[in-house]
């Protein structure tokens, strides 16, 4: 979020403690707000945050893309889970958990860390006044910038994850998708998903991050009965995971046609995304919806608590809820 007195990003030299920073004490050490290594440990915290709670739900998330492939088979949540023990056990659920760690850790580092990145050299191009004005747009366009280079990194991943999911017979690991895609398609196999790709995730993290900054926001403005710098750290992970599930919600509805289209492109050969779109039809694009509303509500949540979690553990400064900057309180 912004720092206190706009949405400008503070200087990375500038050290010591600031005020209405409660989880940045005085006598802890800490990483300076912007600079190199603050940012770096933001990708960290954005590496575990995706990497580990996509991995977590890869049984729904392989019942989901199941019910978007193949909803004659697969008809809903419970029924898809049955079908997937009767053909393939127990451990059918943990199917494409490989491809998953990797590519939504890569896809994590760079979504996470870009847009502090982005979000930082927006503010300073804007200035105080017009961050703080314009914050909502600020956060748009800082997770949509980051979520450009995110997808790049996720959609090898990702393609070979939806093909173990989703093929029957094609293979069951990475170490033998990966070979096999690339024997037969080349490196198109891996990159022919990243157009749909942006067209999910870039709307997805883009209501993901502003959503949450701005519900964050409203939170200690009209819910929390005290001031976020009176809030003890487990009480501000509490509000972050609140926030967060109520952006998943809409993360969900947002991105659920484009994932669906991504699901059964990365299945077929030969598919493009313009194809399977008028092949799946309005409201063959909603289907699964219900179950990726559960999926990304608790995934996004849990992502949020963890990343803020890693900054607490590494005494990174967390910015507080944006006050206008004192030459708009002038003003008035």
């Amino acid at each position: 979020m912004c720092e206190a007195g706009g949405c400008g990003a503070p200087t990375a030299g500038r050290s010591g403690p600031r005020p209405g920073r409660p989880w940045a004490a005085a006598d802890e050490p800490g990483y300076e707000y912007g600079s190199r290594r603050y940012l770096l440990l933001c990708g960290l915290g954005g590496m575990l945050s995706c990497g580990l709670t996509h991995t977590a739900i890869v049984p729904l998330d392989l019942v989901k893309c199941r019910m978007q492939v193949d909803p004659g088979k697969y008809s809903g949540i419970l029924s898809g889970f049955g079908v997937t023990l009767r053909d393939d056990g127990l451990r059918g659920l943990a199917r494409g958990w490989a491809p998953t760690f990797l590519g939504y850790s890569l896809q994590g580092l760079f979504k996470f860390g870009l847009y502090e990145v982005f979000k930082i050299h927006y503010a300073e191009r804007l200035g105080p006044e017009r961050a703080y004005a314009w914050r909502t747009g600020l956060y748009l366009a800082a997770s949509a910038s980051a979520e450009f280079f995110a997808d790049v990194a996720l959609a090898p991943m990702e393609a070979v994850k939806v093909r173990i999911q989703t093929q029957p017979g094609f293979a069951r690991t990475l170490r033998a998708a990966a070979p096999r895609m690339y024997g037969e398609e080349g490196l198109r196999a891996f990159y022919k998903g990243v157009a749909p790709l942006w067209l999910r995730q870039i709307p997805y993290t883009m209501m993901k991050f502003a959503c949450f900054e701005r519900t964050v926001e409203a939170l200690y403005t009209f819910v929390v009965p005290k001031p976020q710098s009176q809030c003890s750290k487990a009480e501000q992970l509490a509000v972050t995971f609140v926030a967060g599930y109520i952006a998943g919600v809409f993360c969900a509805v947002v991105s659920h046609p484009a994932d669906s289209v991504v699901s059964v492109l990365n299945k077929e050969k030969g598919s493009t995304a313009f194809g399977v779109l008028r092949r799946l039809g309005f409201w063959g694009v909603w289907k699964g919806l219900f179950a990726r509303i559960i999926m990304i509500g608790t995934l996004t949540a849990l992502q949020w608590f963890i990343y803020d979690s890693v900054k607490v553990y590494f005494k990174l400064p967390r910015p507080p809820v944006p006050q206008p900057p004192e030459s708009l309180k002038e003003q008035k």
